[in-house]
Formats: C-alpha cells, sequence, structure tokens
C-alpha cells in the first residue's frame, strides 16, 4: 500500500516515511535558525523566540502547539500560522485556552502518535498547574516542548500569583527534563536546537518578558554545552582564573 502511494505521491510519501518511520527532522533544519548581533535590539528573550518559531514552522512542518490562552504574552504563534479549527484541518496553532494541564496532555498525546514535534506555552509559573502531566512526558520520553515566558519575580503589577519564585529549581529537579533559561537571543536559538534535537527528552525554554542584551561570544550552538565560557579576562596572563565569585 505505501508502495503504491510513494508512486502516485512521491514528495508526501517522502515526507510520510521521514516523519512516521524514521523519526527525523528535515533536512537542513538548523540552518535556519536565526542569529543575532551585540549590535542588535536588545529584545525580551520570549521576543526573540517568536523569530525562532517563525523560522521553525517554516522549515519544520512536524511542528504543531500554541498557549494556554496566552498568544498575546507568550508570542508562540508565528506569522502566518493557521489555528486548528474546524474550518482550517490543516492549521497548526492550537488555541488550549485557560487548561494547562490539559494542554501538556494533548501534547504528550501529540508526541505518543509520532511524526510531530508538540509545543505548548504559558507562563512560567503556571508550569504549576501542569506539572502532573510535564512528569509524564519525562518517565514517557515525550519530546514536547514547554514555551514558558515571563521568567522573573519581576512581574510587580502581576502580584505573586504570577512571580516564579521556586519554578525553575522544581523543573530543574524533575529527572529527564531539560530545563533551559537562554540569557540573550543567540541562546533562544540555541535552545530550540537543543529541545527539537532531544526527540526522546522533553525541554522547558524559560524565557523573560524584559528585553536583554546580546553578548558577544554567545552562540546557538554552544548552548548544547550545558555552560561555557563567554568572555576570557586579558588579565588573566594566560595563568588562568582558580575561583571567580
Amino acid at each position: 500500500l505505501l508502495a503504491r502511494y510513494a508512486v502516485m505521491h512521491p514528495q508526501l510519501a517522502a515526507d510520510f516515511e521521514r516523519r512516521f518511520i524514521k523519526g527525523e527532522l528535515p533536512a537542513g533544519w538548523e540552518k535556519e535558525l536565526p542569529s543575532f548581533t551585540p549590535e542588535d535590539k536588545a529584545l525580551a528573550t520570549r521576543q526573540s523566540s517568536q523569530l525562532v518559531l517563525n523560522k521553525l514552522t517554516e522549515h519544520v512542518p512536524d511542528m504543531i502547539g500554541g498557549s494556554a490562552d496566552l498568544t498575546p504574552s507568550n508570542l508562540t504563534k508565528a506569522k502566518g500560522a493557521l489555528d486548528f479549527q474546524k474550518e482550517t484541518p490543516e492549521g497548526r496553532y492550537i488555541r488550549f485556552g485557560v487548561r494547562e494541564h490539559a494542554m501538556a496532555a494533548v501534547c504528550n498525546g501529540v508526541s505518543a502518535y509520532g511524526g510531530y514535534v508538540p509545543f505548548c506555552a504559558t507562563f512560567l509559573n503556571f508550569a504549576g498547574y501542569a506539572l502532573g502531566a510535564i512528569r509524564i512526558s519525562a518517565i514517557s520520553d515525550y519530546g514536547v516542548v514547554y514555551v514558558m515566558t515571563h521568567d522573573s519575580i519581576g512581574l510587580g503589577e502581576d502580584g505573586p500569583t504570577h512571580q516564579p519564585v521556586e519554578m525553575l529549581v522544581s523543573l530543574r529537579s524533575m529527572p529527564n527534563l531539560l530545563t533551559l533559561r537562554p540569557c540573550d537571543s543567540n541562546e533562544v536559538a540555541g535552545a530550540y536546537r537543543v529541545a527539537l534535537l532531544n526527540r526522546k527528552r522533553p525541554s522547558v525554554i524559560a524565557l523573560s518578558r524584559q528585553g536583554v542584551p546580546n553578548h558577544a561570544g554567545s552562540g546557538a550552538e554552544r548552548v548544547a554545552q550545558g555552560a561555557y565560557t563567554l568572555y576570557e579576562s586579558p588579565e588573566a596572563g594566560g595563568a588562568g582564573l582558580s575561583i571567580v565569585l
């Protein structure tokens, strides 16, 4: 049956084999990730996340996801994206509503089905409502990408309900869950790169509401190292530093 389909629809058959049989991402997708310089505008990392999603959703048709009623804040709807609705079943953007746990559970189901890279979004502190489903992602090897914005306690007007005091600690302590908090726009691109390359491990990308400068020496590919030297002090004289506080 598949062989006959391949004769009639070779491109669709090749895409089906790549996604559902081989479990691979499109060739060359990493080359589409944007890069930034210190001279570029200091964007909030949720804003640079939107720029990255614009590129990824264009070149990785496997991606499908949305936000828990926070699209204007999470900035997760890519340019030109269609909502997944009865009238537009080809749409790849899902309006989950204020249902954080259900949103994460739906993404688990999409990941279990295969052939897709599900992502979903809310405020970082609201990850608490979804922790049960996020833990299922981790123990089930589901490569869900969790986009969590407003990562700072500096959300004064919203009050303590929105301030993620302990949330990063909770997420980082969860086995098999990657928790990434990029420092600038290049690291945002790198965080998505790490998340998409880890198809058997869920990722949380914690993003800022505040603008942050782009650092000389940061890079998308360096994020996978976990930590790296951003700046070498010329005063070290080649001897190196024994301790830095």
